[in-house]
């Protein structure tokens, strides 16, 4: 909403108005609230599962190895201190040298998705590549979690 429009509703006897500036985009890919057209469309942020293994840059792989077996996927990624997603190590990296720095051996930049991608996307996206799982972030690429495939019918 414009400024000019919170200050009209002020005006009008409205008390907790907010001017969010980055914009209907941004407020959307936060996965917040809406109303208006389309909001009956199931979208994949609740379906997001935080249960991926992250580890740091100058983590050695074999010591996040062996967080990853117990869990139910075979990769981890790679976040920074504020949770942005750097990389991910695949399973064949992380059965290569235990000494190596995941930084020496992670794939830059993996592909992800935000929370309000809607369900019917997500699906034909996954599908049209052959994926299980896609990665949910925020606009500034925090990692939210993960969606696995089965999870969207």
């Amino acid at each position: 909403m414009s400024p000019r429009a919170a200050c009209r509703l002020e005006t009008l006897g409205f008390e907790h108005v907010y001017d969010y500036v980055p914009g209907k985009a941004d407020w959307l890919a936060r996965g917040l609230r809406t109303e208006g057209e389309d909001t009956d469309q199931p979208r994949i942020g609740p379906l997001a599962r935080g249960d991926v293994v992250t580890c740091q840059l100058d983590e050695p792989v074999g010591q996040v190895w062996e967080r990853v077996q117990p869990s139910p996927y075979r990769f981890a990624l790679v976040i920074a201190s504020d949770g942005t997603v750097l990389g991910r190590l695949r399973r064949s990296a992380l059965e290569g040298e235990p000494t190596d720095m995941a930084e020496s051996v992670m794939e830059p930049g993996p592909s992800i998705v935000r929370p309000d991608t809607t369900v019917v996307d997500l699906r034909e996206r996954l599908d049209k590549r052959a994926l299980r799982t896609a990665l949910v972030t925020t606009p500034e690429g925090r990692l939210i979690g993960l969606v696995r495939r089965e999870a969207l019918g």
